[in-house]
């Protein structure tokens, strides 16, 4: 029964990570481990927020600044900037830009295809200056 609950409590992949840039977010400035633990709530372990921080790190999602013997931990972007990042990553391991951008437009609902052409025109028009 107990190994039910933990495998209950158990979360998606990303999720921690979400989380800890949420907790990020919400910082008046650069944050320590200790904050964002205290922050969340939750029965984290300071190491395991350790860790993601340091995934966050190398993933480009945070920077870190040196804060007497820890680290004061930053959000490099906004969850927008975040999940932009995320898309080009993809975009960039994919062997055909094209067919994945068709692909991706295709799937689109007609608001989204309307927001995207308004904003690729602006994109164009901000290039003619």
């Amino acid at each position: 029964m107990e190994r039910q609950a933990r495998r209950a409590r158990r979360r998606g992949q990303g999720e921690l990570e979400a989380l800890v840039l949420s907790a990020l977010t919400q910082a008046d400035g650069p944050a320590t481990a200790g904050w964002v633990q205290e922050c969340l709530g939750e029965d984290l372990a300071y190491t395991t927020v350790i860790t993601i921080l340091t995934r966050l790190l190398e993933k480009g999602a945070v920077t870190r600044e040196r804060a007497g013997r820890s680290f004061a931990w930053t959000p490099a972007s906004d969850h927008a900037g975040l999940a932009a990042r995320k898309m080009r990553k993809v975009l960039d391991a994919e062997g055909d830009r094209g067919a994945v951008l068709a692909s991706f437009v295709t799937g689109l609902g007609p608001d989204d295809e309307r927001l995207l052409r308004d904003l690729l025109g602006r994109a164009g028009d901000e290039g003619e200056d």
